[in-house]
């Protein structure tokens, strides 16, 4: 009897592993119907749990069958409980859960919910932010914006005020991927430094990733930041209204048509904002020049969402930015892009898959004449297309594998530094695989391994990319983490390295006026290439006290630049000199090494944010070791946020930057240049010669250091429920302190960043 029955379990064992169901879902908040990230899901009285993703979504497998109540929580949120039932007729149970907001709400919302993320993933090098806590900065006449908090990041060094160069941890801007919503965006900070494209408030999470990060990003040697952008309100038509006296914009949101919780739903999204500083500034900033400040842009943005009853949906989305920026008789710069697409994410029947698709055309057109010069012109097109797969095998595996197909054109007509024009017009074509596979033991140990496969069919070359994450938790608050990582690219820039402050940036898919050999090595490829080392921890040191440490290695093998040796041309003439002397462009290597300490503060009133940066990069030239003009050594930011009054509807918030000098080409000597156009029959008893210039060496000389505080100060009035006025005022550099922006050599003349100044702006949500 009992070997009957114990023959009789041996045969149904693999029929009681199978008898497992699953529960899945979406939560979301009540009044929007927008996703909800990170809240915890958990099957009551058990050990199955999961945390909601970037679309809100959870799932729990492995459940034996029976009956059970799953639990939703939410800081700020009431909790809710949910029955279901698991039987071999229905062993997959998907919910849409709606969580009600609770009369007590929190500030520190996103830091707990942060810190449950940072239980989940191995987040080395990854900075993740949303439009709250990116609301915490000082703003510019009342618009907190991306590129403002971007500046107070671990390893970001940023040019200033005017310019919007973002330099990661060693990578040039080229080097930085930005996406918003999958498309590739080639250009996202505007000429005046404090804006990007970016509407904060369509903004659902910023992951800025400073290096190491995983396989499913490609095609960039450096950083690469994720942008995603919120979906309309579904449920009421609402907006925003704001001026100020640098610009103005509209947000308006909503439904399409009515809907409720069990049937398909649609919603859109549109936002419009400009500057008309340009204009204000002959009345509010007239001490700054009298001509006013040489500034206009305008963005635009807008999303239309498309919902299933079981979760599923599809995005259509649109940009479109300018810029425009004219110093009088210094240089003038302008340029344009546009771009749409498209991306769905599948819930399929029956099966733990999430299924997210992507299609996208981007287009980016720049133009720069400096005064008395020929025009510097660049553009670049192109399209992506893209397929992931995420599959949840159990609570401790998670697998995630996709496809890419890229391609882009891109034409320059550029003049190096020593006047030699160059026009190069190529196209590129990429195909690209991934594979990530994820191991949590119970949150206690992490590892994260994962491969890239990006085939540049353009040029027959195929790159083989590892990469790997790992994180250990000590204890429930102390974390080790680290990652390694091999990166390439195909797309390039040009600009020049003698140019004290740097404003135009080309782009070119690859050129094959290259030297054979490097360092008497044979160069054979064209691609640039990257090594990455990153070794950190989190330690939680209280309830309201976070730190964060991380170290990093960033090898530059192989990079592509303008060739600043350059003083022959390329030619039969001079077919017997060294390449490196005569190709348009070289290759180089370098090496990007710092330490970055965050610290951050908060309860229900304040926030402190407290960075220290410190990196050393060199770069290396068939001739000479140099550092690059974005070498900043030391940089410091803190971030002072208060919260007054009884209803804390008074803000005040503060921010202080301190960056040492970046390195510039000090100029020796200046010369008469003869130019011999005539040949032999040149007079040059009677010809008068252009100005030369005699260099010293390469970024051999500092600028001054450069420092700013910033302030601003806030007033909310609610209504009612759905009237909210803001009215804010700020000052910008309020100690008027002169950080360098331009300098013309052959005019000798400085500008420089903005001095003080003062801002007024309100707001009004409906």
């Amino acid at each position: 009897m009992n070997r009957r029955f114990y023959l009789f379990l041996i045969i149904m064992f693999p029929l009681f592993i199978l008898s497992q169901g699953t529960i899945r879902g979406f939560i979301y908040e009540e009044e929007s119907e927008e996703p909800i990230m990170f809240a915890n899901a958990v099957v009551k009285d058990t050990d199955f749990g999961a945390v909601s993703d970037d679309n809100g979504y959870f799932i729990i497998s492995d459940i034996p069958f029976g009956q059970y109540t799953l639990v939703v929580s939410f800081i700020g949120y009431e909790t809710v409980e949910v029955s279901f039932l698991f039987t071999e007729e229905k062993d997959v149970v998907t919910k849409k859960i709606f969580l009600k907001s609770s009369r007590l709400t929190l500030e520190n919302v996103n830091v707990n919910a942060e810190r449950e993320e940072r239980k989940t993933q191995v987040n080395t090098g990854v900075i993740k932010l949303t439009s709250k806590s990116i609301n915490k900065l000082p703003s510019i006449g009342g618009e907190p914006d991306l590129a403002q908090f971007l500046q107070v990041l671990p390893g970001v060094v940023f040019t200033g005020d005017q310019g919007g160069q973002l330099y990661i941890r060693g990578g040039a801007p080229i080097h930085n991927k930005v996406l918003l919503d999958g498309m590739t965006i080639y250009s996202p900070f505007h000429s005046i430094g404090f804006f990007s494209v970016f509407d904060t408030d369509i903004i659902k999470k910023a992951d800025i990733y400073t290096g190491g990060f995983g396989a499913q990003y490609g095609g960039r040697i450096s950083s690469v930041m994720d942008i995603k952008t919120r979906d309309g309100n579904k449920r009421r038509l609402t907006g925003k209204l704001s001026a100020n006296t640098f610009g103005g914009k509209l947000l308006l949101e909503g439904p399409m048509f009515k809907s409720d919780s069990n049937s398909i739903s649609n919603s859109f999204i549109l936002s419009a904002k400009g500057s008309y500083l340009d204009k204000t500034s002959q009345s509010f900033y007239s001490y700054v020049s009298e001509a006013g400040l040489p500034y206009s842009f305008s963005d635009f943005y807008g999303k239309l969402s498309f919902f299933s009853k079981n979760g599923s949906k599809m995005n259509i989305y649109g940009f479109g930015f300018n810029d425009d920026v004219n110093y009088v008789d210094l240089t003038q710069l302008g340029w344009t892009s546009y771009g749409f697409g498209s991306n769905i994410i599948l819930v399929p029947a029956s099966a733990k898959m999430l299924v997210e698709g992507k299609m996208s055309y981007s287009k980016y057109d720049v133009a720069q004449e400096d005064f008395g010069e020929e025009a510097n012109h660049s553009s670049i097109d192109g399209f992506s297309i893209g397929l992931d797969f995420t599959y949840f095998i159990s609570k401790q595996h998670e697998l995630k594998y996709g496809v890419e197909v890229l391609g882009y054109t891109t034409e320059l007509d550029f003049r190096n530094s020593l006047g030699t024009p160059i026009e190069e017009n190529d196209h590129s074509t990429e195909f690209a695989a991934y594979f990530n596979y994820k191991f949590n033991n119970n949150n206690r140990f992490i590892i994260d391994p994962s491969i890239r496969l990006q085939n540049y069919t353009s040029l027959g070359e195929l790159s083989i990319e590892p990469r790997l994450g790992l994180k250990y938790s000590v204890n429930e608050r102390l974390r080790l983490k680290s990652s390694f990582g091999v990166f390439s690219q195909n797309l390039m820039s040009t600009s020049s390295e003698r140019d004290v402050i740097n404003l135009f940036s080309g782009f070119l898919a690859s050129t094959d006026n290259l030297p054979e050999y490097f360092q008497a090595n044979e160069v054979e490829s064209s691609l640039q290439k990257a090594v990455h080392y990153i070794l950190g921890l989190e330690y939680e040191l209280g309830d309201n006290l976070d730190l964060n440490i991380e170290g990093y290695i960033k090898d530059f093998s192989q990079l592509i630049a303008e060739n600043k040796n350059q003083i022959f041309t390329d030619d039969v003439d001079f077919e017997d000199e060294p390449d490196y002397l005569k190709t348009a462009f070289v290759v180089e290597k370098g090496i990007a090494s710092g330490c970055d300490v965050l610290i951050k503060y908060f309860n229900n009133r304040l926030n402190i944010w407290s960075v220290y940066s410190f990196g050393v990069i060199e770069r290396e030239d068939e001739t000479q070791v140099y550092y690059p003009h974005y070498d900043r050594r030391h940089n410091f930011n803190l971030l002072f946020s208060y919260l007054l009054g009884a209803n804390k509807t008074w803000e005040f918030s503060l921010r202080w930057n301190y960056g040492s000098g970046f390195p510039f080409t000090k100029t020796q000597a200046y010369y008469e240049e003869i130019n011999f156009n005539s040949g032999p029959n040149t007079d040059i008893n009677s010809l008068n010669g252009d100005l030369g210039i005699l260099y010293s060496d390469l970024n051999s000389g500092r600028l001054p250091d450069y420092h700013r505080l910033d302030v601003s100060l806030k007033k909310k009035y609610t209504f009612s429920r759905f009237s909210v006025l803001e009215l804010s005022f700020g000052i910008t550099n309020v100690y008027n302190r002169d950080n360098i922006f331009y300098y013309n050599r052959v005019e000798a003349v400085r500008v420089d960043q903005l001095p003080i100044i003062p801002s007024v702006g309100m707001s009004w949500v409906f």
